[in-house]
């Protein structure tokens, strides 16, 4: 046997490298994906969400039907995708977040700080939604189900199915011994829609709601738990970042599909469900709906909403991608994927057709949106099934891992901007930030376990995650494509995944430079005028608590003034020179990895591992 010392001098004027070819543990400092398969099952889980289960199933019947799939599909091709495509590619050419990405236009840094806050603030609340789907999960172990009847002591006279006689003299409901004390002629005898057992189950026993926003009350405990158990189960699953939650993604992104396809073939066998399936998408499609500017604006922003764009999580998991991933492949396969809420309007609306079959009204009179048709209309049309118990049981669980999917990329989010800020401290510290990050949440959501947490989630819900993530994606288009350059921007592209041909760029040039920044535009102009306060059912919300919801978007939206304020003024030079210096890239603006960045960033070499530079020599030990 003998040793002997192999000298390879690497450098790339005698070794070129193939751009094209990705090496075993790409980045040594910055942890990849283990694979591509853990990358695109947390990109479907993040897109798809809790509100695709109930947001476009309403937004379609109530907009023609089948006919809403038309500005559907046309507002997913020239925005949704552009945007997607654009944030991805953003964050695997720089292996950065979304604060750090603006190092190529460092005036409009703020927009990443604001998509940062949008998500922290965003995660306090859906994760409250978490523990509503592990309460009613948890308590779908009954036979039969608490929200079947209407069981004392939590109902009340109102309770039940058929309408309930009042006295229009005093508003009570009419008894026997009301008539026998002759306390209401029976010419003041009205009648009123009964509140069904599930929606007085979930008032009064689940949420244990107040009269208002004023009357915030005591904690309800059992929520309060629900959350500390989803905020455990979040933090378990990112422990070790990407690479703990990459292996959980292969069940919480999967599953809920499994459970759409058993739900829909399971409804589709019911009484009454081709009812529900025409009224969400067949022959009651009213194609006149599209003449109306309403149904085109709620298409966009179901799109703009359902993708998680300008939320700062597709350019954070992008981040973690190896170089020469084909970041557009993945576009494709993400975004067309998350066409699935299609799929889940089905499985939905052939039980609730069911359930209007059963209680003998029409399907418009059972179908409600948001928190309505979750925990109030589906599960009493739950309850119509045999066996209701474990459809309840899976139908939560679902909700479930569609949500820890959705808060695993907002925490991610959080984390990856640390790191990157401040590599040096959080990297090797990742398990204490995130525990510390969900135990900070965790406290700042409980008011929305407070009997009126419900109208703090509303409140929160309308005004954080609309008009901020409309701007900030407004300009980002603007920002890269507009003052960075499109030119530019597409050769940075054309880097990671090869060079296209015109007419391939054309289109993409179409929408990033006019349509897409338009729609975003009209959307953001249709939504703020006419403004309409928001509302929890009847209940209206004081002047306080819309001036505090303004005031939480505004706390986002302030740092994009601030942070470019704060840099011209820490810039040197007249005004013009300033705005022009903060308008170039910055230094920091590179492939992370220098065997990556080519001729056109040749020039910047940190951050990269010694054995990956091109003039690294590396000794090699080889024994035969």
């Amino acid at each position: 046997m003998k040793k002997f010392t192999d000298v390879i001098i690497r450098n790339s004027a005698v070794v070129e490298q193939d751009p094209h070819v990705d090496h075993k543990d790409d980045d040594k400092q910055r942890e990849n994906w283990t694979n591509k398969r853990e990358y695109i099952l947390s990109m479907i889980g993040y897109a798809v969400g809790i509100g695709n289960v109930w947001r476009f199933p309403y937004l379609a019947y109530k907009n023609g039907g089948g006919a809403f799939l038309i500005p559907y599909t046309v507002m997913l091709v020239v925005a949704g995708i552009p945007l997607y495509f654009l944030e991805s590619a953003l964050g695997q050419f720089c292996s950065q977040g979304p604060i750090n990405i603006w190092s190529a236009v460092p005036l409009f840094q703020g927009v990443g700080v604001a998509e940062v806050l949008v998500t922290a603030l965003v995660s306090i609340y859906y994760n409250v939604i978490i523990a509503y789907s592990l309460y009613y999960m948890f308590a779908s172990f009954q036979y039969p189900l608490p929200w079947s009847e209407c069981f004392s002591p939590w109902a009340d006279a109102f309770c039940g199915i058929t309408p309930i006689e009042v006295c229009n003299m005093t508003g009570q409901p009419v008894t026997n011994s009301t008539l026998e004390n002759s306390t209401c002629p029976g010419e003041s005898i009205g009648s009123i829609p009964a509140q069904s057992p599930s929606e007085q189950y979930w008032d009064r026993v689940a949420l244990q709601r107040s009269s208002g926003l004023d009357d915030t009350g005591p904690i309800v405990w059992h929520l309060a738990l629900c959350l500390l158990l989803g905020w455990i189960l979040i933090a378990a699953s990112l422990f070790k970042g990407i690479k703990s939650s990459g292996k959980v993604v292969y069940f919480t992104a999967t599953f809920p599909y499994v459970v759409l396809l058993i739900l829909l073939i399971r409804g589709v066998t019911l009484e009454g469900a081709r009812d529900g399936i025409e009224y969400y998408i067949g022959s009651q499609s009213n194609m006149t709906k599209l003449s109306e500017a309403e149904v085109w604006k709620d298409a966009a922003t179901q799109i703009f909403y359902s993708l998680s764009i300008a939320w700062g999580g597709v350019t954070a998991l992008s981040s973690y991608n190896k170089f020469h991933n084909n970041v557009f492949q993945d576009t494709l396969v993400v975004t067309l994927t998350n066409c699935g809420n299609v799929f889940a309007g089905f499985a939905i609306f052939s039980i609730l057709g069911h359930m209007a079959h059963v209680s003998g009204k029409h399907v418009s009179e059972v179908a409600q949106a948001g928190f309505g048709l979750t925990f109030i209309a589906y599960p009493e049309a739950l309850v119509q099934l045999p066996i209701s118990p474990l459809w309840s049981f899976l139908f939560f669980f679902m909700l479930l891992t569609l949500g820890l999917d959705s808060q695993f990329a907002g925490i991610e989010v959080i984390g990856t901007c640390l790191q990157d800020a401040y590599p040096e401290f959080f990297r090797s510290r990742r398990p204490q930030v995130t525990v510390v990050t969900c135990t900070v949440l965790f406290f700042l959501g409980l008011p929305c376990v407070t009997r009126a947490g419900i109208y703090w989630v509303t409140i929160m819900d309308s005004f954080i995650a609309t008009w901020v993530l409309l701007i900030a994606g407004f300009l980002e288009i603007i920002g890269f494509f507009y003052i960075y350059g499109g030119n530019r921007l597409i050769e940075d592209i054309e880097m990671m995944i090869g060079k296209k041909s015109f007419w391939f760029w054309l289109w993409w040039r179409a929408c990033w430079f006019v349509i897409t920044p338009g729609i975003i535009l009209a959307i953001l102009i249709w939504s703020l005028s006419p403004f309409v306060p928001p509302t929890y059912g009847d209940v209206e919300f004081p002047a306080w608590g819309l001036a505090l919801g303004w005031c939480m978007a505004l706390f986002c939206i302030i740092w994009i003034p601030i942070v470019a304020v704060y840099k011209l003024l820490k810039a040197e030079g007249s005004l013009w020179k300033r705005v022009k210096c903060l308008c170039s890239p910055s230094d920091d603006w590179h492939p992370y990895l220098d065997v990556h960045r080519g001729e056109r960033y040749s020039k910047h070499s940190r951050h990269s591992p010694p054995e990956l530079q091109p003039n690294a020599v590396v000794i090699a030990n080889t024994s035969f």
